[in-house]
């Protein structure tokens, strides 16, 4: 009975004994997996910061390019062609400031102008993710100031359709609207998708582990 409990004793001692010597390789397996999850975390980030910039970039192209076009609408003016924007009309080519103020007019260009300069602080504030210090709340705020863009273009174009749709549809017959309004739609849903990117490419950097500075031994 006493060598069965020596013997016991023994092989117990040799268990222990064992665990100090595997802790090095176990460290270092954590420490390698740990770096492996930081690269590919980091990756991600770069990736959907990078998707959201050049999204942001496309969004204040279209942007400028819809607000400063006179194509929004073209129909039929006694016999003509005509075709207007935000700012002028045109009849044969030829084009005139819009001499009538008009309420949604007004609304249409401030919320448009509005969504042009919230994009491009934006895009401003989400280049900071390829800085060193991707860790602060610069990326989410750009995410949130190209969402608000989107919204204040949605806003923008809904006004302009519904006052179209109830007024020009009664008094002009032949129109439709041109492709200024539709590159407007267009930039709507990019500036949705860049905020998307940015706030996703924050919520990266706030979830990713800092890289491990275990030694390996």
């Amino acid at each position: 009975m006493r060598d069965r409990g020596t013997g016991f004793k023994k092989d117990r001692h040799t268990v222990r004994g064992s665990d100090p010597a595997a802790r090095p390789a176990k460290l270092k397996l954590l420490n390698v997996q740990e770096d492996s999850v930081f690269q590919v975390l980091s990756t991600m980030l770069y990736t959907l910061a990078g998707g959201g910039t050049l999204c942001g970039v496309a969004t204040l192209v279209l942007l400028i390019v819809s607000t400063a076009t006179d194509f929004w609408m073209q129909y039929r003016y006694s016999g003509s062609s005509a075709n207007q924007g935000l700012w002028r009309f045109c009849i044969n080519h030829k084009c005139h400031a819009h001499t009538i103020t008009v309420a949604f007019w007004d609304a249409t260009r401030a919320f448009m102008l509005l969504a042009v300069l919230s994009c491009f602080a934006g895009i401003v504030l989400g280049l900071s993710a390829f800085t060193n210090a991707t860790k602060n709340k610069r990326v989410c705020t750009g995410g949130i100031a190209l969402v608000l863009s989107g919204f204040l273009a949605l806003l923008a174009l809904a006004i302009y359709t519904g006052v179209t749709v109830t007024f020009f549809g009664k008094r002009f017959l032949d129109w439709r609207f041109s492709w200024s309004y539709i590159i407007g739609w267009v930039a709507v849903i990019l500036a949705f998708a860049a905020g998307v990117f940015q706030l996703c490419a924050y919520r990266q950097t706030s979830a990713e582990p800092a890289p491990s500075n275990n030694p390996d031994s």
